[in-house]
């Protein structure tokens, strides 16, 4: 297109270098690689950002739950220890009184088992004791429960008399050890001659297989009254 320039000292106005005249189009213009790339990289930053921040609240709800979790097992942790605490309470003082018990029962059983040992001993010495013999003195002189020692002093018509009684003692299962410590013959005052002795002896207590146990209660003891 010719243009005229038809005013005097007018200059001439050139042409728009962009060769296609004004309008919406010639207003157009393409960006830049430099701005490309900067938003590329904002937009990277941002995508880090929220996986970032994701990330972080899918961990912090994982150990918001888990730490409830543990919570209600340190409280049944916490219910237990208390329930096992009465338990094991209860099983010393179980344990306790069966202790207790057990020692009575052991004292109980020693006495019952020593209360027997003289009724045991005379019985063996009076079954001993021959004719023509006396005595005068049995005496405990050492030991007690089952390791009693004991003096037996007497009187016989002779010295077979003793000597029978001597031997009688040590074939009895409850006297053991028997020793003649003196033995001299004396007179009395009715002028008669007899043999004075002194026996030390040891109680022994006999094998269970010996002797012959009766139960405390028999086994058809009448019924009690409701």
């Amino acid at each position: 297109m010719i243009e005229v320039n038809l005013l005097p000292g007018g200059k001439k106005r050139r042409p728009s270098k962009s060769g296609g005249g004004g309008g919406f189009l010639g207003k157009l213009s393409m960006p830049s690689l430099g701005s490309l790339a900067l938003d590329a990289y904002s937009i990277a930053a941002v995508v880090v950002v929220v996986g970032v921040l994701a990330t972080l609240g899918y961990w912090y709800m994982g150990l918001s739950s888990r730490q409830e979790e543990v919570q209600v097992q340190l409280a049944d942790a916490v219910q237990d220890s208390s329930n096992y605490s009465d338990l094991i309470q209860q099983n010393e003082s179980l344990m306790a009184r069966r202790d207790s018990i057990a020692l009575k029962v052991d004292i109980i059983q020693e006495i019952d088992a020593l209360r027997y040992v003289w009724p045991h001993l005379l019985d063996e010495v009076a079954r001993a004791l021959p004719d023509f013999t006396w005595l005068t003195e049995i005496l405990q002189v050492s030991g007690e429960g089952a390791a009693v020692e004991f003096q037996i002093r007497g009187l016989a018509g002779n010295n077979f008399a003793m000597t029978t009684f001597w031997e009688q003692l040590e074939e009895s299962p409850f006297i053991r050890d028997v020793v003649l410590v003196q033995s001299e013959q004396i007179l009395q005052s009715t002028g008669q001659m007899v043999v004075q002795f002194q026996l030390d002896c040891v109680y022994s207590r006999p094998s269970m297989d010996f002797l012959e146990t009766i139960p405390l209660f028999g086994e058809d003891l009448p019924a009690l009254n409701q």
